[in-house]
């Protein structure tokens, strides 16, 4: 990956505020019959206030736009719900990013409230209080913020859901005055429109504000209508920056030329009497028009019943998979909130298409703002979702990743983007090997073998002959050459593709393609074993080589601040696929022998748990001081990769292929990846801090809790599920039983 300098902006991003992570598990609200039991929204019908007509906004076109954080402390959408397309994310108190219509397109950065008195003070929720998140049913992805102000004078709640029925966003809002006195509350909505927050044009109607680019549009309501509503620019003339120099909202404009919009509007919330409840509505549409009606129709239909409807769509769904594998039991909560992160992370549009992570980590979203980065398909991350949904028992979901590879993602000549937009369209231009070898392995995985499967894979298997084994990328995305993980997928999709060759007839092919994947086996101790490296006079796997001489001390550089090193000192664990896909023994000495060396050199105990760093000199992670990871020099050093939870999890997994004693560790595995998620939201992050955690003033930095890395991760959620099934299976799940067989591991059945 490759990371783009961060713009100028005064809002606060680093370092970091302390996520407050205590081990206490809060449950906002109560389950009761399959319903949720929440406070009335304050009954009635919606008053619309008069329409406005504002000057032209000056300042034009704004400050650019910058990136909200990828570190969520809330995701949710209807499931199963196609007109609802339309997911939301919580961040530091606010709502941040609102995904519409696609799940790969940002439509908001972020929307809060601001509180003043008018004559002493004007606070923003994200910088002037303390919050704290809720999970308020444990069986549905529906997140409570509390943000209390720091001055002791207020305390705002609230409570999110989308409505299943349309492309609507709700939250129940209760703001409460501490100190007995009454203050003006003000929605501010900072627009961000399809990918791109700098060409978007605002104004006010009929008590809303309204929003568009064009191609999509947004518009805000409240129950009870917005007064004093204003739509102007970042920095320039937006409410905020109004409010803040005097407390007082002197202007009213309309931004009627493209550039940053953020409006603001004054709700009828005093912190007293009738004035402490509303329901906000955030809704999304082609024209204005139609996001209009879209906020209009969710309030009308009131935030209690959306609520119910929400909440029990996703009890559905979780009554329908697999039971939860009795390893998971005692993290029933972390499993449950697993099953919904992978399963909200699919787009309704683009059906079978699952993105990574709902967030841009760090600096990647200023000068690639209008690139998804994260939110985005990897066949590699689709690949690991598929074999999580095969385990939980969503079947149905893994066939549409697979239809979705190979309908959208799949390239003429069989390759794969390195990653994608939902429609294919490719975002950054790798080429990675393991990612064009993976589906070859689902597609056998879910016996996808018929005729149009086979016209599939045959096109990819015959692109790896052409051009493998050695990668463009491997699979950390910044390294060419000759990689165990990438080899092992290749060999593993050659053998999967020869089977099912075999059951298309064309047996030419098979024995072609069984060949190329022994032989390639054969290959892996020049290509990928060092005899001579100097960390071991055994031999050792290495994480790449960059001219398939394992034993040549070849220089390569590591990305991210790395040095230029002899290749045979950079360790990666990712090597153990090679046993997971049935292509090495478990209990081989090189592989025993690498594992010694990784514990000693990229491993770390934490409260939580042991975790491992993704290779050696990884630079991707936070600085020293825990501050955003921005691009630095090579060599410099001055940011750092922490432990992967994921990692965890794939260490399991080899420990119960290796089978014996070995094979009780699987479940500290799982139980250390439970223990990394986030104590409020659940998510299971990137990555979490290490055993020599940053310190800044008025900070708290955990070893083994997450850092600020991309939050939720879906290859960690998915690496969860597919664990806790195999420790109950006492077994990988995911190894193709025709490789292992193949190669004669003890992961062949019996």
């Amino acid at each position: 990956m490759t990371p783009k300098d961060p713009i100028d902006d005064p809002r606060p991003h680093g370092p970091a505020r302390p996520r407050g992570r205590g081990r206490r598990r809060v449950l906002g609200g109560a389950v009761v019959a399959g319903a949720l039991v929440l406070g009335a929204v304050v009954p009635g019908a919606v008053v619309r206030a008069s329409a406005q007509a504002g000057p032209p906004a000056p300042g034009y076109p704004g400050k650019a736009a910058d990136w909200s954080p990828g570190d969520k402390d809330g995701f949710g959408t209807a499931i199963g719900a196609l007109d609802s397309t339309v997911w939301y994310t919580l961040n530091d108190g606010t709502l941040s990013e609102v995904y519409a219509p696609r799940i790969d397109t940002p439509s908001s950065r972020d929307t809060q409230f601001v509180v003043t008195d008018g004559a002493t003070f004007a606070d923003r929720e994200d910088e002037d209080t303390d919050s704290v998140v809720e999970l308020v049913d444990p069986r549905a992805l529906v997140y409570r913020q509390v943000n209390t102000a720091q001055s002791g004078r207020y305390r705002i709640t609230k409570t999110y859901t989308t409505d299943p029925d349309r492309a609507a966003v709700l939250v129940d809002v209760r703001f409460e005055s501490l100190d007995g006195q009454p203050y003006q509350v003000y929605v501010l909505h900072d627009v961000g429109l399809g990918l791109n927050a700098n060409d978007d044009t605002g104004r006010s109607a009929d008590g809303r504000l309204l929003a568009t680019d064009g191609a999509l549009s947004s518009a805000v309501a409240a129950s009870g209508g917005l007064t004093d509503t204003s739509s102007g620019y970042l920095e320039r003339s937006d409410g905020w920056t109004d409010l803040r120099e005097d407390l007082v909202l002197d202007d009213r404009w309309d931004a009627q030329t493209p550039g940053n919009v953020v409006q603001i509007g004054r709700t009828g919330l005093t912190g007293l009497g009738d004035g402490q409840r509303l329901t906000l509505s955030l809704g999304f549409g082609t024209t204005e028009d139609d996001a209009a009606q879209a906020a209009d129709e969710a309030l009308d239909r009131g935030f209690d019943d959306a609520l119910s409807a929400y909440a029990g769509g996703w009890h559905g769904y979780l009554d329908g998979l697999a039971p939860v594998p009795a390893s998971a039991e005692r993290w029933r909560t972390e499993y449950d909130v697993s099953a919904m992160v992978i399963a909200a992370s699919e787009d309704k549009t683009y059906r079978g298409g699952f993105i990574a992570s709902p967030g841009k980590p760090w600096a990647w979203a200023n000068e690639l703002q209008h690139l998804p980065v994260y939110h985005e398909v990897w066949s590699r991350d689709l690949y690991q979702h598929a074999t999580a949904l095969i385990a939980m028992g969503d079947v149905a979901a893994a066939e549409r990743a697979l239809d979705h590879l190979w309908t959208v993602q799949q390239r003429p000549d069989g390759s794969f983007p390195q990653n994608a937009r939902l429609d294919g369209e490719a975002v950054f231009g790798g080429l990675q090997m393991d990612e064009v070898a993976l589906p070859l392995v689902l597609a056998w995985q879910l016996g996808r073998t018929g005729p149009e499967d086979w016209a599939r894979v045959r096109l990819s298997a015959d692109f790896l002959l052409a051009e493998g084994p050695s990668t463009e990328q491997e699979r950390w995305e910044n390294l060419a050459g000759w990689s165990p993980n990438t080899i092992a997928a290749e060999i593993a999709g050659l053998v999967t593709a020869a089977d099912i060759a075999r059951d298309n007839g064309d047996d030419a092919r098979a024995d072609t393609y069984l060949a190329t994947a022994d032989r390639w086996r054969a290959g892996l101790a020049e290509w990928t074993v060092t005899t001579t490296g100097p960390l071991s006079p055994e031999p050792y796997y290495l994480r790449i080589t960059a001219d398939g001489n394992a034993d040549a001390g070849t220089q390569i550089q590591i990305a991210d601040g790395g040095p230029l090193v002899d290749q045979r000192e950079v360790l990666d664990p990712s090597f153990l696929d090679l046993v997971r896909l049935g292509i090495v023994p478990a209990d081989d000495p090189v592989v025993a022998n690498t594992l010694r060396l990784v514990d000693e050199q990229l491993g770390y105990d934490t409260a939580n748990g042991r975790f491992w760093h993704r290779s050696s000199f990884d630079g991707y992670g936070e600085q020293a001081d825990g501050s955003q990871w921005e691009p630095v020099d090579p060599g410099s050093g001055e940011t750092i990769g922490r432990g992967w939870p994921l990692l965890t999890g794939e260490r399991g997994e080899y420990e119960l292929a290796l089978g014996g004693d070995a094979a009780a560790s699987a479940q500290e595995r799982l139980d250390t990846m439970a223990r990394s998620a986030d104590d409020r939201s659940f998510f299971l992050a990137e990555q979490v801090w290490d055993d020599r955690p940053p310190s800044a003033e008025g900070t708290e930095f955990v070893p083994g809790e997450p850092t600020f890395s991309a939050t939720p991760l879906s290859w960690s959620h998915a690496g969860f599920i597919r664990l806790a099934h195999a420790v109950d299976a006492g077994r990988p799940v995911d190894t193709p039983a025709v490789v292992a067989c193949r190669y004669g591991t003890s992961l062949c059945p019996e």
